[in-house]
């Protein structure tokens, strides 16, 4: 049986939920004033509750308690856009192939060289250990098994962003987790990898392990550069429009099983 305080923390965190996809899709307006104790009755919480939740939501930019005015929603250049919840309720919405566009942006301006660096920098014996990685997620990916690849995927690119050196984009890797794990479970990401994009990510070990730092650049930023094209792709087959012309609001339906590349 759970205690009150583990029923009032289930009703915080199902309310911070509720409220924080209906900003990311726009069902809250910006601009719009939420009263606290129209939210208790909506939501049929206490106003310790209420105030928890929107507190959590004002720390990620997306409320904003005003005197004699309440608590207003803020429009979206005001939220925290590296917040891991942010991201995933962006990606719940119907504009997820923007958010996972953008994440994509960055993830090329970053990854290729945290690879660049961890080539010039990183250990024989942590070069050795991506190279097994990269081994593993091959054989994952020739089994078909997609929890399993994309739990190394996610490890392999956090591995390469650690081996940089770099602490800071060491703690990029929550973003390119929830890129990954978004194109998954919104029907952008494959069944079945392509070879080719198994042999970039062999790649990228292997020119790590080797120091040779172009080679590694080169080959994430094709890693990147195919993962934004597979989700035009699959976008576009999904839509029978091309990328350019789908609209940003629209819905991503998931697509049938597609070889092609990992991210």
């Amino acid at each position: 049986m759970k205690t009150p305080k583990a029923e009032s923390s289930d009703l915080h965190s199902v309310l911070v939920q509720n409220l924080g996809l209906a900003i990311a899709e726009g069902t809250l307006a910006p601009h719009s004033i939420l009263r606290l104790d129209e939210l208790e009755a909506q939501h049929g919480v206490s106003r310790s509750v209420v105030r928890e939740a929107t507190r959590v939501l004002s720390s990620k930019g997306m409320l904003e308690s005003r005197r004699r005015l309440g608590t207003v929603v803020q429009p979206e250049e005001s939220w925290n856009a590296y917040d891991p919840q942010v991201i995933r309720w962006r990606l719940a919405s119907s504009r997820r192939l923007e958010q996972l566009r953008a994440l994509n942006e960055l993830r090329g301006a970053i990854e290729p060289q945290a690879a660049r660096l961890a080539a010039e920098r990183a250990s024989w014996d942590t070069g050795s250990d991506l190279v097994s990685q990269a081994a593993r997620l091959w054989a994952a990916g020739q089994r078909g098994n997609q929890d399993e690849f994309l739990r190394l995927d996610i490890e392999f690119h956090a591995a390469v962003l650690r081996a940089s050196g770099n602490p800071m984009f060491s703690q990029l890797h929550n973003l390119v987790t929830e890129v990954l794990t978004g194109r998954t479970e919104h029907g952008l990401m494959p069944h079945l990898p392509h070879h080719e994009a198994l042999q970039l990510h062999a790649d990228v070990a292997n020119a790590i392990q080797r120091g040779e730092a172009n080679a590694a650049h080169a080959a994430m930023s094709r890693i990147v550069e195919q993962s934004t094209e597979e989700m035009g792709d699959i976008w576009s087959s999904s839509h029978d429009a091309g990328p350019a012309d789908a609209p940003a609001g629209a819905e991503a339906a998931p697509a049938a099983p597609v070889e092609a590349a990992p991210a």
